[in-house]
């Protein structure tokens, strides 16, 4: 059992800090309250000096393995960026590559804060693999593609995949899910609505990214949006969410609010490739649930929950002109328990007994962390991953004071410097 003490510890449900102490036992926390007697024995007791304490971050949105195109055709626009230099690259890749990206990415995510991704990317026995070696909780989202004439064989092979991935691990678990409607017809999206009623599952995939691409989808749809499409299809008849949702009608947010599925941000990466800035602050007035992603290193290009945050409460003051708009709170509560909420993981929306232990230590000693006058805006203003002291995901601890438990960071960044250099002869 691990002992937490001395901590300030924050609950994401009320925004409420408490100072006290945090029991952790077989990956769950066992006790969250004051300090008291006992006599259980501890296998480690961490004093943490009034540090903070509080749920990891869960990116909602992630293609993990992308490290492997980090910086890679920098200064396009996401169509082009896409078709012309990220799809051909991504026609080279094994489960050996996507293993070995997969790991460097879990690295910058425990330095970071991230325990948990929803990555929605190539050869998952690799995703697997990557994350249960290294200790990263790894939900898989399904990027089927296709159109009518192989929407069979399409669909057959993500309902193995789920069936394969669904239980693989504690760590490791599916979700449906397809890219996008711009590279699905409907033969595949209705099969995916088919395979959510039968397995009272939710649905997840790529919408509203770009201008382009809600017009183009009118032009195929009768004037429909991606999400009215959606909609018409029964794809969210269990819930589940859109990645990006950038360009929404009024009409797309009731549809999301009626449906409970999220709209699932990523600031960075849309402003980097220049695609908008999301309505996050009219979703909220209406009710819709938010998670927010990293997306993948090609396009954000780091993978810091802190950037996000910072950036998606500013976007929203300036698009606005609000300064008011999207309180730090609200950022908080979507890169953790919304993120938790989105990816059906109800044991870690939060810091309670019962739940499973997905834990950081924010160092409050950090100059960009004080004067403590609000902790919540600190994170998400000043917050940076140098406040990140130590990581625990699954009631293990994987990354503390800058060293990693289960990943030899030297050996890892021959292996990736050595597939990259063979990847990019090959361009």
């Amino acid at each position: 059992m691990i002992r937490f003490y001395n901590a300030n510890v924050l609950t994401v449900s009320d925004m409420d800090i408490n100072y006290g102490e945090v029991w952790v036992d077989g990956g769950k926390i066992a006790y969250v309250g004051p300090a008291k007697e006992s006599d259980t024995v501890f296998e480690t007791e961490i004093n943490l000096n009034g540090d903070l304490l509080m749920p990891s971050f869960k990116n909602a949105h992630a293609h993990s393995a992308m490290t492997f195109l980090r910086s890679y055709a920098d200064g396009m626009p996401l169509q082009d960026w896409l078709f012309t230099k990220i799809f051909p690259m991504e026609e080279k890749l094994t489960e050996e590559v996507v293993y070995t990206y997969t790991k460097l990415a879990a690295a910058e995510y425990f330095k970071n804060g991230i325990t948990t991704a929803f990555d929605m990317y190539f050869e998952p026995e690799g995703i697997a693999r990557a994350s249960v070696e290294t200790g990263l909780r790894s939900i898989i989202c399904g990027g089927t593609t296709g159109s009518y004439e192989n929407a069979e064989a399409t669909v057959e092979r993500l309902e193995n995949y789920y069936n394969t991935y669904k239980d693989y691990d504690p760590l490791v678990s599916y979700r449906l899910g397809f890219h996008s409607e711009y590279l699905c017809d409907n033969a595949v999206m209705q099969r995916v609505a088919w395979l959510s009623k039968k397995y009272s599952e939710p649905v997840y995939m790529h919408s509203s990214e770009t201008a382009r691409e809600v017009i183009e989808c009118k032009e195929r749809h009768g004037g429909m949006t991606p999400t009215q499409v959606f909609y018409d299809l029964n794809i969210f008849q269990n819930g589940g969410g859109g990645f990006h949702c950038v360009h929404m009608t009024d009409n797309d947010l009731e549809i999301m609010r009626m449906t409970g599925a999220y709209m699932i941000t990523n600031p960075c990466s849309n402003a980097k490739l220049s695609s908008g800035i999301a309505r996050l602050s009219a979703a909220l007035d209406r009710g819709v649930n938010i998670a927010i992603g990293t997306d993948g290193a090609s396009s954000n290009n780091a993978l810091d929950m802190f950037r996000e945050m910072y950036l998606m409460c500013v976007l929203q003051k300036l698009s606005t002109g609000d300064a008011a708009a999207m309180p730090a709170s609200a950022a908080i509560k979507a890169a953790t328990y919304g993120g938790a909420d989105c990816m059906k993981l109800p044991d870690l929306l939060d810091i309670k007994e019962g739940m499973t232990a997905d834990l950081i230590v924010i160092d409050m000693a950090k100059p960009s962390m004080q004067p403590v006058i609000d902790v919540v805006p600190n994170l998400v203003y000043s917050g940076a991953p140098d406040v990140v002291k130590l990581t625990m995901c699954n009631g293990k601890i994987v990354y503390r004071g800058g060293e990693y438990t289960t990943i030899d960071m030297s050996k890892l960044l021959f292996e990736c410097n050595d597939i990259a250099n063979k990847l990019y002869e090959k361009e």
